[in-house]
């Protein structure tokens, strides 16, 4: 008899596990900061509100396209504005990354992202060496502060934020939050190509896989590594293409500008691929790698091992090399 209902109650418990609905990822889609993002997660709750909420309150506190952003205002010399948490996180990493690049990261080279038509001002036609150093006097990290106030003092007036370069990554990093805050332990998070890994696709229940791009290909996408992604962040920076020709002289432009000379960056590295705990440590470290020779990069690298990389350029013969840290190697399927 207990044989029987022992017997009875498996096979109760055997259709109620084959009845447990499958694995459903929400898939959200949508635009934010001039480009396309693709989150995917499971759980039962659709939280696309939420997310649409993030992009508001970062656009509203450092989008320099928006005139009454907190940021535009700052750059427009109102010394009133007291910033908000998020603009204090960004600010506060930018000054991380700055001293650990010795200066080459560095969102005060607004001045020059517009001169060169990468921003929103106004663009310089055939900038000159001279027009050049006449807007290198409002560039550099020094010559701004946070107050205990929260409200930013700046040397010279003129003197021009641009967080571009690293708030998209921010970004990503607070939709990660919004998901976590709502108990959701496996998403993949894409805006604009940078990328934040948590847990595992639950559908396929296999590890995130993402790809990067090929910088030798100009049009459409071809991609040259396959990588798991894991609880980890990644952000790539290339000037294959952002970059734009001068319909008068010819010179070609990339949007890699080194502030320290003032002069958008000629450099041996086609592509850096940046993979950190946080998105917005990758892409401000994406973009300072694009700044930075493959030696310089390499020896930043080994300094500071929470980072991974993966590196193509080109080496002293013309032809294309690649660098990967140790840390990397085990997730590149291909």
């Amino acid at each position: 008899m207990q044989a029987k209902y022992f017997f009875i109650a498996f096979l109760i418990a055997t259709v109620l596990a084959c009845q447990q609905p499958a694995p459903v990822l929400i898939h959200n889609t949508g635009e934010a900061f001039g480009t396309t993002y693709s989150i995917q997660y499971d759980g039962s709750e659709d939280v696309h509100q939420q997310i649409r909420e993030v992009f508001q309150k970062v656009n509203q506190s450092m989008s320099t396209y928006m005139p009454q952003s907190d940021i535009s205002k700052i750059n427009a010399g109102d010394t009133s504005v007291v910033v908000d948490s998020l603009f204090v996180e960004v600010y506060n990493t930018s000054q991380y990354v700055w001293e650990v690049t010795q200066g080459v990261f560095d969102p005060t080279v607004g001045p020059l992202v517009n001169a060169y038509g990468f921003g929103p001002g106004k663009k310089i036609n055939n900038i000159t060496d001279q027009q050049i150093d006449s807007l290198m006097e409002f560039v550099g990290w020094e010559k701004v502060s946070l107050t205990t106030k929260r409200t930013i003092e700046k040397a010279d007036p003129r003197v021009f934020f641009d967080f571009n370069a690293i708030a998209k990554g921010y970004a990503i990093d607070l939709i990660g939050r919004v998901l976590e805050r709502n108990q959701i332990d496996n998403y993949l998070i894409e805006l604009g190509g940078e990328l934040l890994a948590k847990g595992q696709n639950s559908v396929k229940k296999q590890e995130w896989k993402v790809g990067i791009d090929d910088p030798q290909v100009t049009e459409g996408r071809e991609i040259y590594k396959v990588v798991a992604l894991k609880n980890r962040a990644m952000a790539s920076s290339g000037n294959y293409r952002k970059f734009y020709v001068d319909s008068l002289t010819g010179t070609k432009y990339v949007h890699s500008i080194n502030p320290k000379t003032g002069r958008t960056q000629k450099t041996n590295v086609l592509s850096a691929s940046v993979f950190a705990d946080t998105c917005i440590l990758a892409d401000a470290f994406a973009t300072s790698f694009m700044v930075m020779d493959i030696e310089q990069t390499k020896l930043l690298l080994k300094q500071h091992s929470s980072l991974d990389a993966f590196i193509i350029y080109l080496a002293e013969d013309n032809t294309i090399e690649t660098f990967t840290t140790d840390g990397l190697k085990q997730s590149m399927i291909n």
